[in-house]
């Protein structure tokens, strides 16, 4: 057998190999989207009416908020890149990829983001109520690192290995949409404009995950936007 003939044998039997691995490691992704998407509609009926009685603007309700969130949103993929994918979380997530281009990214996303609300909005007339423990830990500083994890992070990257970037963008974005709808539904503020603007701030945040390489890019921005919407604008 000649060396070509060798060499090509090789390459068919690795992506043989690849192929067959792909096929049923998807199974697990898509059973992971179903359990997650699902089981969050308890989470407005059942768990946050019980965090409320704590009182929202306390440490301790900022700190059980975070800590079933973190449980509940980041482990499940971090368990399911370690032992399902078998890879490592920090890099397959990008987390210590181009940060420092990640960070440039966030700025500038986040001065225009910033410049469209003073715009549409005015000057913000900030007020010290909308400063609590779970304003500034949960729905700004963390807030973008609990839901970029789970979603430009690992879903966006797992369609992506099988779709077209701009179709697993939409995708993924439809899903980050979707995980918004039981909150909307049960606190009765469903609303046309918010479930847009969501939809197209999915998008933004996976163009900005791609373009730059590194999960950062997508956690600040988003972390930045939710700050400015609810304790800078207070929308």
């Amino acid at each position: 057998m000649c060396v070509v003939t060798r060499v090509r044998l090789a390459q068919t039997s690795e992506m043989t190999t690849v192929d067959q691995g792909r096929g049923p490691a998807f199974a697990p992704f898509v059973i992971y989207i179903i359990a997650f998407h699902v089981g969050w509609i308890a989470w407005p009926f059942l768990i946050y009416p019980r965090l409320m009685a704590i009182g929202s603007g306390t440490l301790t309700y900022a700190v059980l908020h975070l800590g079933l969130r973190m449980l509940i949103w980041v482990v499940p993929v971090w368990l399911y890149l370690r032992f399902v994918d078998g890879v490592d979380p920090v890099a397959y997530l990008k987390l210590r990829h181009h940060v420092r281009r990640g960070v440039l990214v966030a700025i500038a996303l986040t001065a225009l983001n910033l410049a469209g609300s003073l715009a549409r909005f005015g000057v913000p007339h900030l007020s010290l109520e909308r400063v609590t423990w779970n304003s500034v830990l949960g729905t700004s500083v963390l807030v973008g690192f609990i839901e970029e994890i789970p979603y430009r992070g690992f879903i966006l990257q797992k369609l992506g290995e099988r779709l077209d970037f701009w179709l697993a963008n939409v995708m993924t974005s439809l899903l980050f949409l979707s995980i918004h709808l039981p909150g909307w539904v049960a606190l009765h503020t469903l609303r046309a404009d918010a479930a847009a603007a969501v939809f197209v701030l999915g998008v933004v945040l996976g163009m900005a995950f791609r373009y730059s390489g590194s999960l950062w890019a997508a956690i600040l921005t988003h972390s930045a936007n939710d700050f400015l919407s609810f304790v800078v604008f207070g929308r």
